[in-house]
């Protein structure tokens, strides 16, 4: 029994982060260090932010003898904030810290002068697993490894490094934690030296080792025929979705099949112990097919779910089976007959059915979200089922992105306490801004703000709420540490859900991390490995990369999945315009016919322009321009640029110039509504240009540079300068000209004119704006290459 002095002790399971400096005396770390009182800076800074989302309570700070941060929520939670540790630390390269992480007993004491401490095995294992590294790394326990495995996130993180033996002779598994932005991803001194040792007592088994091969070979032989397992195992708790058949009479109810599908898959990916398909993936199949096996061997799955919905009135029936696909067994089928106002528990049940079929393991949070019921009103339901059908088409056009605009606000005003209807508009609008398939006007990113944080308000722990956040910082505002922050909170609660490495391989591609970027793409793929965005962006960074063979296997890939699908075709035809292959280019373009699409549409015309020879597409350009669609926004008077600049080439000057003077009335409204629009300032600086208006356009040019930095965003930064470079060259600046093209030969970037090429030798040696510039020496050493194919004229 203990005393009135002794401690009072609390024991819990905690996640801790033992932190220490290394490479000084601990004698001249004191309390009063400088750079024990940077560390200690950082950290709190770091807490800060990590109480801010209630993660955990900091029990500890780092002293002369290393310090303890201890977690009660997620063995994540210690890595995400070593992570942000290790990011900092880039900045003060005189602070050599390392990192133990490792879950266990923590007991915290209140002392007899009653301030907070802690101590317990959990503590002093953090630290035994620290000690095996050096300056940089941080080093896990393969406990606490083991446990982050669960999330495919950090499966790119985790590298074992083995047994290592630390204090009374106790061995520990340790795994680095790193990649090329954190961590250290040199092998530990410790592990060096154990592996020379191995290596010296494997010269000695050598001898014994080739003496038993031989008899080995011999025996071997009779077992060649046995079939060899795949490289890359099939996970049995993997499933995918296929879509549900619309059994209803009415062919205008088959949004509310696809959305049935959809909230079970979504319930089923927010289980870590299941790997399941995203529905992007499984959209391209039918119903019920019949070749299962290859469509589990396609997706990667072990297991498929099918599925149909009938809709009357408010009565629904769903039939829902989960197969094997190894065998084509059915291991578990039902028939549900209920009220539409009692779908949400169909939805529960068939998930929970589902995961416990496939004997996966649900934590107590899984459980409740599994059983969660969105909103009470169904005819907000219907509304968001209908917002969520156009939100999930593969094309992402103006079209498809108001559609689902329109829904998810009315679903939001029926109920304004929808939290996963308000997540969902703020992931709208936020796409819609950058890709500006919405106009991005600054009322449309007030919007996204203003959904975003009423759905994390209504719900803090909704993952999708969590990743609205992270799109609105990434989409509307480019900030990137934040957006990066919420993405990876999400995930915590979506460990499935593919939108959020692809997002983290958005920002990376800003960021200039071309590297991490195609991991995160490679992740993303993992998870939804049909998706026809996902590979037209990853076949985008190595376009813009001029990686194109990639890009090319890349969009391949696309088109087996959907042969004829226009912007993936087009986009094979802007790489043969960058190799200067016309004659390819043209083959491509000339069977499509992409009126409500402008960039595939201003891609022809640009194909007409290389050649010289522009008359044939004019016509066809005044008559899409004569029926403007007002959901196309500035685009109309980007088409009427277009169609100038194709006059001007097939010689009717005077048309050309009526034509930009009509576009450069149409774009300046649009302007002074977006005014951080960097692309409609490129429109305009090369309508003046055209115009014979120098100043306005080396000023616009100027701007839209201003608008969006090369350091702030690589990907697309690099585009204002290609603006002012044309501008240069048409307005006799060729210095400017030329330093310009200089720079953008030798960096990724988005072009800005139709579908997004870069530029390259071939396009300097074609492109009619450069023309006043063949005669300089410099750009003739910049189009220097193998002669490009031309088309016949």
């Amino acid at each position: 029994m203990p005393s009135e002095h002794s401690p009072d002790v609390k024991f819990e399971i905690g996640h801790v982060l033992f932190i220490d400096i290394v490479g000084y005396s601990k004698l001249l770390i004191t309390e009063q260090s400088e750079q024990l009182q940077t560390l200690k800076q950082m950290v709190r800074r770091t807490e800060q932010f990590r109480l801010a989302k209630g993660e955990g309570k900091l029990l500890g700070l780092p002293t002369g003898d290393g310090g303890a941060l201890v977690f009660r929520t997620s063995p994540e939670a210690p890595v995400l904030c070593a992570i942000e540790i290790s990011r900092e630390l880039k900045r003060h390269p005189e602070l050599r810290v390392r990192m133990g992480i490792h879950s266990g007993p923590v007991n915290e004491i209140s002392d007899l002068n009653e301030q907070a401490n802690i101590a317990g095995a959990g503590i002093n294992i953090a630290q035994r697993v620290m000690d095996c590294g050096d300056a940089g790394h941080i080093l896990l326990s393969k406990h606490v490894a083991e446990d982050l495995e669960q999330y495919p996130r950090w499966r790119p993180y985790l590298h074992e490094l083995g047994e290592c033996e630390v204090k009374h002779g106790v061995r520990i598994g340790i795994v680095n934690l790193a990649n090329h932005e954190v961590g250290n991803a040199q092998l530990p001194r410790k592990f060096q030296a154990i592996r020379k040792h191995r290596a010296q007592v494997r010269w000695a088994e050598v001898a014994i080792g080739l003496l038993v091969l031989a008899v080995i070979v011999g025996g071997a032989f009779f077992f060649l025929r046995r079939p060899i397992p795949p490289a890359s195992a099939i996970v049995e708790k993997s499933v995918a979705v296929l879509p549900f058949a619309n059994l209803s009479r009415d062919p205008d109810n088959a949004y509310f099949a696809e959305g049935i599908q959809d909230e079970i898959l979504t319930r089923l990916s927010k289980i870590a112990d299941l790997k399941v398909i995203s529905r992007t993936s499984t959209q391209h199949y039918k119903s019920a097919p019949d070749n299962l096996r290859e469509i589990a061997s396609q997706l990667g799955v072990a297991h498929i779910v099918e599925g149909s919905v009938q809709k009357s009135g408010d009565a629904v029936r769903v039939n829902v089976q989960l197969i094997k696909a190894a065998n084509d067994s059915h291991l578990w089928a039902d028939t549900f007959d209920r009220k539409l106002t009692d779908i949400f528990s169909v939805e529960s049940e068939v998930a929970k059915t589902i995961a416990d079929q496939m004997r996966a393991k649900l934590t107590g949070q899984e459980e409740q979200v599994i059983a969660a019921k969105p909103t009470d009103n169904v005819d907000a339901y219907d509304a968001y089922l209908r917002g969520l059908a156009y939100s999930l088409k593969t094309a992402n056009t103006s079209a498809n992105s108001l559609g689902a605009q329109k829904y998810l606000r009315e679903a939001v005003r029926l109920d304004p306490k929808f939290a996963l209807g308000w997540a969902m508009l703020s992931i709208v609008d936020a796409r819609g801004h950058i890709s500006q398939s919405l106009q991005p006007t600054l009322a449309l990113r007030e919007e996204a703000r203003q959904a975003a944080e009423t759905a994390l308000t209504l719900q803090p722990n909704l993952g999708e709420a969590m990743l609205a956040k992270g799109q609105y910082h990434y989409a509307c505002l480019k900030d990137y540490d934040t957006a990066v922050r919420y993405f990876e909170e999400a995930l915590q609660f979506l460990p499935n859900n593919s939108q959020i490495p692809a997002s983290l391989a958005y920002v990376a591609r800003r960021r200039g991390q071309w590297d991490r970027s195609e991991s995160y793409f490679n992740e993303a793929e993992r998870l939804d490995p049909r998706n026809l965005r996902l590979l037209g962006q990853h076949a985008l960074s190595y376009k813009i990369l001029r990686r194109f063979p990639e890009a090319l296997r890349k969009l391949d890939q696309v088109l087996n999945i959907t042969p004829d699908d226009l912007d993936t075709l087009v986009q094979k035809a802007t790489i043969a315009q960058a190799e200067g292959d016309l004659p390819r280019a043209s083959e491509l373009l000339a069977p499509l016919h992409p009126a409500g699409d402008p960039p595939a549409l201003e891609t022809q015309v640009y194909q007409a322009i290389l050649e010289r020879r522009p008359a044939q597409i004019i016509p066809r350009l005044n008559e899409i321009i004569a029926k403007p669609d007002p959901a196309l926004g500035f685009y109309n008077g980007e088409l009427r640029f277009w169609l100038g600049w194709a006059q001007e080439v097939a010689g009717d000057r005077a048309a050309a110039q009526e034509t930009w003077r009509q576009a450069r009335s149409e774009l300046e409204p649009f302007l002074k509504e977006q005014p951080e629009n960097d692309n409609l300032m490129g429109d305009l600086a090369l309508t003046n240009m055209a115009l014979g208006d120098k100043a306005t356009a080396l000023a616009l040019s100027e701007r839209a540079m201003a608008a969006v930095p090369i350091k702030k965003d690589a990907l697309n930064g690099p585009g204002a300068t290609e603006i002012l470079a044309r501008v240069a060259a048409q307005m006799g600046e060729p210095d400017r000209a030329i330093v310009a093209l200089q720079k953008l030969l030798s960096v990724p970037y988005i072009g800005v004119l139709a579908e997004n090429a870069p530029l390259t030798p071939a396009l300097l040696r074609l492109d009619p704006m450069f023309d006043p510039l063949r005669n300089d020496p410099r750009f003739q050493k910049l189009a220097e290459s193998p002669a490009p194919k031309t088309a016949d004229k």
